[in-house]
């Protein structure tokens, strides 16, 4: 709210599960300058025209029955600035707090020549639980850009979306990944968390973490002139045999390492902590075979197909009422500052 008023910009919150929408509106209502759209995502929302290829029983079976609704809202992002002509959008995830504000001009001027452009979480790393516990087992961890802190430009035709899994952003800008076209604009925070305080968050991270890995890893043997579709067709069943074979090896190896921190000091609760998260990692991992890998990369370009073909045609509207209309969400407010007095 704070960023959003001192950048005069409009906030747009989409509040569900333990965010209420009616809180969020009095909070705003009481923050002088602010404007903002608050809009509540009933559980279990759908609408007609979104993809659900890779929503299927199969795939939700292969992320451990994984309850998320952050795709469809980052979605649902989308459609509202193509439904309000808004050139350019900034999604940022309710824990990221950007130090330097002006990073959020920067990252709009590079969507004049960008479709999409981010930065990168360095304090608390957005990383999977199974990068967590490599970087706390003093392996190598790299991080990359994050959904949490992303620029889009809507009015920049077709539009890439966010599939119904873990890593649902690296999906989101796979093309400009193998376009070499994803620019980084400084740095977002996250708060200190502890990704290991539910084994089973692992669990339903592992397709996900799985099959971007996967795919970027591709990208990156790959030559950047060549087309992304055929880029991908090199992610065979033979390609994904070895890529989840590799994946063992790195639990394994992580696994090693934390073993050997317990030698140490067996009492370090953090390291079983992480141990106890990579053993249901590759119990979902043992669940997975390369041939639904190859099935949802084939399901997730035919949702992407017809995305394209759907947000395409989503025009203007006159209203925020109609957009809402457009969306089947019912439950919205508006807060606007108080006019200045004559």
């Amino acid at each position: 709210m704070n960023l959003a008023t001192r950048l005069g910009v409009l906030l747009v919150v989409l509040c569900s599960k333990q965010t209420r929408a009616n809180e969020i509106a009095e909070r705003a209502s009481t923050s002088p300058g602010l404007r903002a759209l608050v809009v509540e995502i009933p559980e279990n929302w759908g609408h007609p025209e979104f993809p659900t290829r890779t929503s299927s029983k199969a795939f939700r079976t292969a992320n451990a029955d994984r309850a998320s609704d952050l795709s469809a809202k980052r979605n649902i992002g989308l459609l509202l600035a193509r439904l309000h002509g808004w050139n350019k959008i900034a999604f940022l995830d309710d824990d990221i707090t950007i130090p330097r504000p002006g990073n959020i001009a920067r990252l709009a001027a590079q969507l004049d020549r960008y479709q999409v452009a981010g930065m990168i979480v360095r304090k608390h790393p957005d990383n999977s639980v199974v990068c967590h516990a490599r970087r706390d087992a003093g392996l190598q961890q790299d991080v990359f850009l994050t959904g949490a802190a992303l620029g889009v430009h809507c009015n920049s035709l077709p539009l890439s979306f966010f599939p119904d899994l873990y890593n649902e952003d690296w999906f989101f800008f796979a093309h400009e990944a193998a376009d070499r076209e994803l620019p980084r604009v400084g740095d977002a925070n996250q708060p200190k968390y502890d990704p290991y305080a539910s084994a089973e968050r692992a669990q339903c991270e592992e397709f996900g973490d799985l099959l971007a890995e996967g795919v970027y890893a591709l990208i990156g043997q790959e030559q950047e002139s060549r087309p992304f579709g055929e880029q991908l067709s090199a992610a065979t069943v033979a390609y994904w045999s070895r890529f989840i074979e590799a994946r063992h090896e790195v639990i394994t190896e992580t696994r090693t390492s934390l073993h050997r921190l317990l030698d140490w000091d067996s009492t370090n609760s953090r390291v079983r902590s992480a141990l106890d998260s990579l053993s249901a990692a590759e119990d979902q991992l043992d669940t997975l075979t390369p041939y639904i890998c190859v099935d949802f990369l084939e399901v997730w370009r035919d949702d992407l197909a017809d995305w394209q073909r759907f947000s395409t045609s989503v025009n203007n509207v006159g209203s925020t009422r109609e957009a809402m209309d457009f969306l089947q969400l019912p439950i919205w407010t508006r807060a606007e500052p108080d006019p200045e007095p004559n």
